[in-house]
């Protein structure tokens, strides 16, 4: 690979960070658009700043003979309209669902966000609007939301909630949210958006890209639009999800199924 101190607009990172370390490439002349691609993919807040670096670096290197075509051509700074945020891969969650389940040290609050977020796809504001009066003890069933009918819930996540249920009575409240704080006791409030944003940190992964990566197994095993009905969301939400827009990297294998 050329060497960057002596081509001055080398976009240093992809070049010795990126195409040789994970696409295995030490020549530029072997990038593609693909190799550009897969880099602007990484960091998608960043993509158009990076693109507007490496086109500049590659229409350089062009002129210089250092490659013959510039990969960066036609690329546009918007980037795709699908989804490319993280998601958890099946160990991940193997280790997580183990952690909420079976380790009394977690905090009621984590296991339940966790649980709901991983199996049920639940938001975190779903999480912490949901009230003791929205539970079906007989049927084992959760309102959450904005969804059109109640959501049957498994063992597993159900006896989170009667962990979550417990932790809230002992605290002698009447507030009628599940997730009752020592700040949110004594009145009716839910728990604040602050409070529950961080509520995951200690299992390391935030409660969005836990539910990402529920709904990007559904919508891939579902029709697109029944998941929408069912989450109460609009049809076209879900389609970001598709695996056509997704890295076949983050799908599970037919065998793990």
């Amino acid at each position: 690979m050329v060497n960057p101190v002596r081509v001055r607009k080398d976009p240093g990172i992809f070049g010795l960070g990126f195409l040789a370390g994970e696409r295995g490439k030490q020549d530029w002349a072997l990038t593609d658009v693909h190799d550009v691609e897969a880099f602007l993919t990484g960091s998608p807040k960043a993509r158009k700043r990076r693109l507007v670096v490496l086109g500049q670096f590659f229409r350089f290197a062009r002129s210089r003979k250092i490659v013959l075509v510039d990969p960066t051509r036609g690329l546009s700074s918007r980037g795709p309209s699908g989804f490319t945020g993280a998601t958890l891969t099946l160990d991940q969650q193997r280790v997580l669902f183990r952690r909420w389940t079976t380790d009394p040290a977690v905090h009621p609050h984590e296991a339940q966000l966790g649980m709901l977020a991983l199996l049920q796809g639940a938001s975190s504001r779903e999480v912490k609007m949901l009230q003791s009066d929205d539970l079906d003890p007989r049927a084992r069933t959760a309102r959450l939301g904005e969804r059109p009918h109640p959501v049957p819930l498994d063992p597993a996540s159900w006896a989170v909630l009667e962990r979550c249920l417990a932790h809230r009575e002992a605290q002698r409240t009447d507030n009628p949210h599940v997730t009752v704080t020592r700040q949110t006791k004594s009145g009716r409030r839910p728990a604040s958006t602050a409070y529950v944003s961080h509520v995951l940190d200690a299992c390391g992964f935030p409660p969005r890209m836990i539910r990402c990566t529920r709904l990007l197994d559904l919508v891939n095993i579902m029709d697109p639009k029944l998941v929408a009905a069912a989450f109460g969301m609009d049809p076209e939400a879900t389609m970001i999800y598709l695996a056509d827009r997704v890295d076949p990297g983050r799908l599970p294998g037919p065998e793990s199924r």
